[in-house]
């Protein structure tokens, strides 16, 4: 009997026992402990006083300028600028140690990528750009560091192994970008509007499975939220056919920062890097095989004279253009076909108001089954797609048609009463994602979803295609590729610098000349923490805005940018001149990037060493007189110097949507104040342009209703 009655319990025991564990075993997944990237305390903590209160501030290694890097590439040449066909026997002749072990072309993601990863193998590497670091499609991303939760929609529907492997790199690359450059990112929270509640057990299935393949990868899973909480997350939001919404977790990060970071962590680490440095052409030695290339400095044409042409030597060739990449190809050989097909994505910024500060948004499917992203960024709101063909250009203008097309989706998704009006639009942009064919695949249509990476007869190795997210994954198959086609020989890294700027971390500890990006924080991220905004306010007497504005674009170098930031003579803030009044934008940051960061023009400035254009066009116009007496004062520029800044600025200001009428302004309007504003579209936006006092007809003292026939309405 009692056999029986423990016979008889011992199922529901067992089974309850094993709901137990499962449902404990998916609490602890769900709500285990986790280090998010940059909410621990620094590796490298703030200084602090010293005996009788001496304030020690940290001491960072700083990279050579760009004048000795051009002399550095000139060196490689053997002789002083000379134009010379090399066999590889006068190359040797020559000294071996001048010569580079690579040479990559192209200042973008890729390219700092793969200059970074040469030097921390102990390479000899030099990288060059024709324009600026992230001057193209690097610094016109949608700010997003993901895996491709849509790719991974497709994976499963299509059986695609290849979809789905992309997807595990880049949740494997998406960690590893937050932790070597946590001040530049940060983990997102993504809501996805449900219409139907069908729709919610597929799209909770979908960020589940994301969630999963993330696995240690992953901060925090995805959940649903109900109507209300999802309202209440994103008040915007119609209420109309809402039924609820899921949230799943991406990174967001600000992209020319993060490239101007790469490019100056590899010249740290001994990289040869130079912008504004055009290749006019590749030398081939007598076998046929490229051995070098022929460069000229475009600054020195912006200063008027005329740019002499000289020789750099090196082994291999990279060739890492991203749109352009076509074009450095027909260098090597004109009879290559094209294999860069390019993809313009329009993106719009507008106000902050539009969008949570901590939320975004995706529409996974638009009226034309594209995708679309809408995002706070830098404090306005960022909303944009991809994938439309287009043609090259180097600073490509955003359609009109385009943009009302992204102004017509964000209204069917947000409440009515929200008015979403053109005259909204502070800035525009369009950038072009290079996708490729396969040259050495049979059906040459078909684009390669990832990336690419191809060696020509002569020796040119070409890397394209990707995205942000896995640039370090590109970079490492690149150089590896390299490696073997070139028989270079990687060493350990013996004289690290300390980018630090401290002996408490040892920067080199792991270069033992195999791939070590992974580990490798950039400069900026030892002495970041979320809370070093505090130090700052405290020592220097910065506005808290800009404060946490330095901190999350320079890490630990923000102390470096607040020191060169001039005092107010005002009791607070007591340092830091804004170059805009609506941004934390301040004058230090431009001494910074000239002093730095190589910047060269104004637009180096307003658009990848600080984001003004990109935030904001008219605003970034206003501010370029500033700018450009700052850098006039660091670069001793004369006059007719200035005269070129200011037009190729408003010139390049077009392409960021600037309205047409401000194209013809001159310095002398923005300086004093009287820019036409009357015939813009923002004036015609607002309700009434009378002084404090004047009272117009519709109004009345006794009952304050506005008229449908009130001139404020006109």
């Amino acid at each position: 009997m009692a056999s029986r009655l423990r016979q008889r319990l011992a199922k529901p025991l067992l089974y309850s026992a094993g709901a137990a564990a499962i449902g404990g075993t998916a609490l602890y997944i769900t709500y285990r402990p986790r280090n998010i990237p940059g909410s621990e305390s620094a590796v490298v903590p703030p200084p602090g006083y010293g005996e009788g209160g001496d304030f020690r501030p940290p001491r960072f290694p700083n990279v050579k300028s760009r004048a000795e890097q051009i002399a550095d590439l000139k060196r490689s040449g053997g002789t002083k600028g000379s134009i010379t066909t090399l066999s590889r026997n006068d190359a040797a002749s020559q000294n071996e140690d001048d010569i580079y072990d690579l040479l990559v072309i192209g200042g973008g993601a890729t390219g700092t990528g793969v200059a970074l990863d040469a030097a921390t193998r102990g390479l000899k590497v030099a990288m060059v750009e024709r324009d600026d670091f992230a001057s193209g499609t690097s610094s016109k991303s949608t700010k997003l560091v993901h895996g491709g939760v849509r790719y991974l929609e497709k994976a499963v529907w299509e059986l695609d192994y290849n979809q789905y492997a992309l997807v595990k790199e880049a949740l494997r690359e998406r960690k590893y970008f937050l932790e070597t450059a946590p001040h530049l990112s940060s983990w997102l929270p993504i809501m996805l509007p449900l219409d139907k509640w069908w729709k919610a057990p597929y799209f909770w299935a979908g960020t589940k499975a994301y969630d999963f393949l993330a696995g240690s990868e992953g901060i925090e899973t995805s959940y649903f939220l109900t109507k209300s909480k999802a309202l209440d997350a994103f008040p915007m939001l119609k209420k109309t056919n809402l039924v609820g919404a899921l949230v799943y977790y991406d990174g967001a990060h600000n992209d020319s920062r993060m490239n101007v970071s790469l490019a100056m962590t590899a010249a740290l680490y001994g990289s040869t890097v130079v912008n504004h440095m055009e290749v006019t052409g590749l030398e081939k030695d007598a076998n046929g095989k490229l051995c070098g290339a022929r460069l000229r400095d475009l600054v020195e044409e912006k200063n008027g004279k005329k740019p002499e042409e000289f020789l750099v030597r090196a082994r291999g060739i990279i060739n890492a253009t991203g749109p352009f990449t076509d074009g450095v190809r027909k260098m090597d050989d004109d009879t290559v076909k094209e294999i860069v097909a390019p993809s313009s994505g329009v993106h719009v910024i507008l106000p902050g108001y539009y969008s949570p500060q901590k939320m975004g948004l995706i529409d996974p499917k638009t009226s034309d089954g594209r995708v679309i992203f809408f995002l706070p960024w830098q404090g306005n709101t960022i909303a944009g797609t991809t994938d439309a063909p287009c043609e090259i250009s180097q600073n490509p203008v955003a359609g009109e048609d385009e943009i009302d097309w992204i102004l017509s989706e964000i209204r069917r998704y947000l409440a009515p009463d929200i008015n979403v009006r053109r005259g909204d639009v502070l800035a525009a942009w369009s950038g072009i994602r290079p996708l490729v064919k396969d040259p050495n695949a049979k059906n040459t249509e078909s684009l390669v979803r990832n990336h690419l990476i191809n060696v020509s007869p002569s020796g040119l190795l070409t890397c394209a295609g990707g995205k942000w997210t896995t640039y370090r994954q590109m970079a490492e198959e690149c150089v590896d590729e390299a490696i073997t086609q070139f028989k270079l020989n990687t060493k350990p890294v013996t004289n690290a610098p300390r980018v630090s700027g401290t002996e408490m971390v040892d920067d080199g500890a792991h270069l033992d000349g195999s791939c070590q990006t992974h580990q490798v924080k950039l400069v900026g991220a030892h002495g970041f923490s979320r809370t070093l905004f505090i130090n700052l306010i405290q020592h220097f007497g910065i506005e808290t805005d800009v404060a946490k504005h330095l901190t999350e674009s320079y890490g630990d170098r923000s102390w470096t940018v607040a020191a060169l930031s001039g005092p107010t003579e005002k009791r607070f803030p007591v340092r830091g001149e804004r170059i805009s009044p609506l941004y934390p934008f301040i004058d230090g940051e431009v001494r910074y990037g000239i002093r730095h960061e190589y910047a060269q023009t104004a637009v180096d400035v307003i658009a990848r060493r600080t984001r003004l254009s990109f935030l904001n066009a008219q605003a970034a116009l206003e501010a370029l007189p500033k700018v450009i007496d700052i850098m006039a004062e660091e670069l001793k520029w004369d006059n007719k110097r200035k005269d070129v800044e200011w037009r190729d600025s408003v010139k390049f200001l077009e392409s960021m949507g600037l309205p047409k009428s401000k194209l013809q302004a001159t310095r002398k309007e923005v300086e004093s104040g009287k820019l036409s504003f009357k015939d813009s579209v923002e004036y015609k936006m607002y309700s009434r342009h009378d002084q404090p006092n004047d009272e117009l007809e519709s109004d009345s003292k006794n009952s304050p209703v506005m008229k449908p026939d009130s001139p404020a309405n006109a």
